[in-house]
């Protein structure tokens, strides 16, 4: 049964080809509508998390999004909390995989023919990012955002009561030869360097770690610190029930326009209303570069379409999230299902869904872990905002110090939300960030 996606991949991008109307000028908050001090663009959970964040520090919070809070992208990914994810995708062997994956419509990368020209550019920078000279930077600025991504989620699940959601039964990588397992050591000598704790298994203790698969795998990696949740849309609607208790409040509405005014952001909604804040924060995912070009920046964000399939919870006994690298798609086990589901589309955000690589990665399933039972699923696709250098940007704007960014986070996500909460709010208050941000500025571009 099709469960839709994420957005309305038919509509128009939010914020694109809009002009400031002559009316907007520089209103003050009496003359224009409310005066918040934060407005957060984006209720998927990096923009709840920052509100989170800056709520506990008594700020006075506003966030908006034209559908709910954790409705979209956040809702459907693959709930992990992969603090040892840390090698950037140009960098995990891609580059080589590509021509194969790509002469596979259905394979772990497509990229349909008529968008090739417009991505060619973000392509080209992707390529550049997986040069040896960039691995050392990448690398390590990745491992730092990871380390305080780890304290940050554990302690925000604390304080806001979320901590029962947490699954910490580790992470099982998987290979189907010896060639595909030799060509991954390299990766994990690297996160051997920043203290990842991981162990290669086989034979019996593969198949203690998950019973029931093809006896075509065989090895594996086991990842003990890898972690997920019992639901990646419940977390965060648990998490914004967190910021709300602290005094952070929703706006349902599709922002049209952010501009500076004076030592002000206004911000205007399609509908006609418009809200003056003090400072600004962009988390709105896969359409966040729309409104940055409104204030002046071009940042080369492109939209990854993840796609799944959620099947009910008695389909298959799965312990652990299982990570098919070498299909580029993983199962999860859910407290409301097992969820199949990953690859990479590059199609943008216009194009109609492709629920055909949702059926083939089912497929695949289906042969990895025989008995597994493929009906009654629900199919999803969403956007992920994905940068060339696999790095997010959490920073400030150019155009003013009370206007910072808090997108790109691709695969990631989940993973990094308590973190960048944490920094958007260091930023916000006028506190030291907690880690060096320059590998994640907005201008390296």
């Amino acid at each position: 049964m099709r469960d839709g996606t994420s957005v309305a991949s038919n509509s128009e991008p939010a914020n694109e080809g809009l002009r400031p109307s002559p009316s907007l000028g520089a209103p003050s908050p009496r003359e224009r509508g409310e005066a918040e001090n934060i407005v957060i663009v984006g209720a998927g959970i990096i923009g709840i998390c920052a509100a989170a964040y800056l709520a506990e520090a008594g700020r006075s919070v506003m966030l908006i999004d034209r559908t709910g809070i954790c409705e979209e992208t956040s809702s459907g990914n693959a709930a992990a909390f992969a603090f040892s994810d840390v090698l950037p995708l140009a960098q995990k062997g891609m580059i080589r995989q590509l021509p194969k994956w790509l002469a596979d419509p259905l394979g772990p990368l497509a990229i349909p023919p008529g968008y090739l020209p417009k991505l060619l550019p973000w392509l080209i920078r992707f390529w550049r990012a997986g040069s040896p000279r960039n691995y050392e930077a990448s690398l390590a600025a990745q491992a730092s955002l990871m380390k305080l991504a780890e304290a940050e989620w554990m302690g925000l699940m604390e304080r806001s009561g979320t901590r029962k959601m947490l699954r910490e039964d580790g992470s099982l990588e998987l290979y189907e030869s010896e060639a595909e397992f030799s060509a991954s050591l390299p990766g994990w000598s690297a996160r051997g360097r920043f203290g990842i704790a991981f162990r290669h298994v086989a034979g019996g203790e593969l198949a203690e770690l998950q019973p029931g698969l093809s006896p075509r795998f065989v090895k594996g990696t086991f990842v003990p610190g890898w972690k997920t949740v019992a639901d990646p849309k419940l977390l965060g609607k648990a998490v914004w029930g967190h910021a709300e208790a602290h005094g952070a409040k929703f706006v349902q509405g599709d922002v049209g326009l952010v501009m500076r005014s004076k030592d002000q952001v206004v911000v205007q909604l399609r509908g006609g209303r418009t809200i003056m804040a003090q400072h600004l924060v962009v988390a709105a995912g896969a359409w966040s570069h729309l409104l940055a070009r409104q204030l002046g920046e071009r940042i080369p964000l492109e939209t990854e379409r993840g796609y799944n399939t959620t099947l009910p919870r008695t389909a298959f006994v799965v312990k652990r999230q299982l990570i098919f690298s070498g299909h580029g798609f993983v199962i999860t086990p859910l407290d409301t299902g097992l969820r199949v589901g990953g690859a990479v589309e590059l199609a943008g955000l216009r194009r109609p869904p492709n629920f055909a690589r949702s059926r083939a990665m089912l497929e695949k399933a289906k042969q990895f872990l025989p008995g597994l039972d493929p009906s009654g699923g629900r199919e999803w696709m969403g956007f992920r905002p994905s940068l060339p250098d696999s790095l997010p940007v959490i920073g400030r704007s150019q155009a003013a110090d009370n206007m910072v960014y808090a997108f790109g986070h691709g695969h990631l996500g989940l993973t990094q939300a308590a973190a960048t909460g944490r920094l958007i709010r260091d930023l916000v208050v006028g506190q030291s960030p907690a880690i060096d941000l320059a590998p994640f500025s907005p201008q390296r571009f």
